[in-house]
C-alpha cells in the first residue's frame, strides 16, 4: 500500500505540471494530508523530491525510473534505430507509444529538425480517445471494454474536429481494425495530422503503436496516407521481426 501511494504521488507531479504544496498533493492523490506528508518526506529523504518552504518538487533522481523502464523493455531496446530510419526516410517525426489507462505514453521518439516541436519527449502523454496512437492501441480491446473505458474518460473537444461521442470513436476504432491503420486530422491540435499503425509481438499481442506526424501546411490527408503509410508498414515489419 505504501509503495502504491508513493508511486501515485510521483505521478501527481505530472498532473500538476508544477511544484505542489502538501494540500495540492493530497487533493490530487485523494490521500489524507498526514499520509501525504509522510510520503513526501520519504521521497525527500530518498532523493526523489525536494522541499523549498511549502513547495515540493521532484528531483532528477526520478529519471532513474524512466531509465529502468526504457532499458529493461525489449520494445524500447529495438525502437530507436527503427524510428531514426523511419524519420529519415519520411522526413517527419516518428514516435512509439504504449497504452497506459486513459492515455498513451511515448516511450521512444525521433524528431526531424525541421519538423514538429510540440514537446512530446519520452514519457509525454496524450489522451487515448483522440490520438492516432491511442485509437490504434484501443483497437485490441473488445467493444464492451472500449465503451466502458470511454465512459470513464473525460473527453473534451480539444479542437472543433475532435470526436468526443463514444459511438463515433468506436466506429473509428472498428475502421482501424479493418484497415490496419489510424489517421488523425486535427482532433488533437489544430494544424496537426498523424498516422499510426499497430506493433505486435511474437504472440500476436498488440504491444505498441508507431506514428508519424505532420503539419497541415506540409501535407494533405490523402498525401499523408499515400506517402507515410508505406514507411510505417516497413517500420512495423522491422519491429515485429525483432520482437518475434
Amino acid at each position: 500500500m505504501g509503495l502504491e501511494k508513493g508511486l501515485l504521488l510521483i505521478e501527481a507531479f505530472g498532473v500538476s505540471n508544477a511544484p505542489m504544496t502538501l494540500s495540492q498533493a493530497a487533493e490530487i492523490t485523494g490521500h489524507s494530508k498526514a499520509s501525504t506528508r509522510r510520503l513526501l518526506l520519504t521521497l525527500v529523504k530518498l532523493g526523489y523530491a525536494r522541499c523549498d518552504g511549502r513547495m515540493f518538487s521532484l528531483e532528477p533522481r526520478t529519471l532513474r525510473l524512466v531509465h529502468a523502464y526504457v532499458h529493461s523493455t525489449p520494445l524500447t531496446k529495438v525502437a530507436q534505430p527503427i524510428l531514426e530510419f523511419t524519420s529519415e526516410r519520411a522526413r517527419e517525426s516518428a514516435s512509439l507509444a504504449v497504452l497506459d489507462s486513459q492515455f498513451v505514453v511515448f516511450v521512444a521518439r525521433s524528431t526531424r529538425r525541421r519538423s514538429l516541436s510540440f514537446g512530446l519527449g519520452i514519457g509525454a502523454r496524450l489522451p487515448a480517445y483522440c490520438s492516432a496512437t491511442g485509437r490504434v492501441l484501443m483497437s485490441s480491446l473488445s467493444d464492451v471494454e472500449i465503451t466502458y473505458r470511454l465512459g470513464r474518460m473525460a473527453r473534451p473537444a480539444l479542437t472543433p474536429h475532435t470526436k468526443t461521442e463514444p459511438e463515433a470513436i468506436l466506429e473509428d476504432i472498428r475502421w482501424i481494425r479493418k484497415y490496419g491503420f489510424s489517421v488523425n486530422d486535427q482532433e488533437l491540435e489544430l494544424g496537426l495530422r498523424s498516422i499510426a499503425v499497430p506493433i505486435r509481438n511474437g504472440s500476436g499481442e498488440l504491444v505498441a503503436a508507431i506514428s508519424l506526424s505532420v503539419t497541415t501546411s506540409r501535407m494533405s490527408l490523402d498525401d499523408m496516407v499515400n506517402k507515410l503509410l508505406p514507411e510505417l508498414e516497413v517500420a512495423r515489419r522491422t519491429f515485429e521481426s525483432q520482437l518475434s
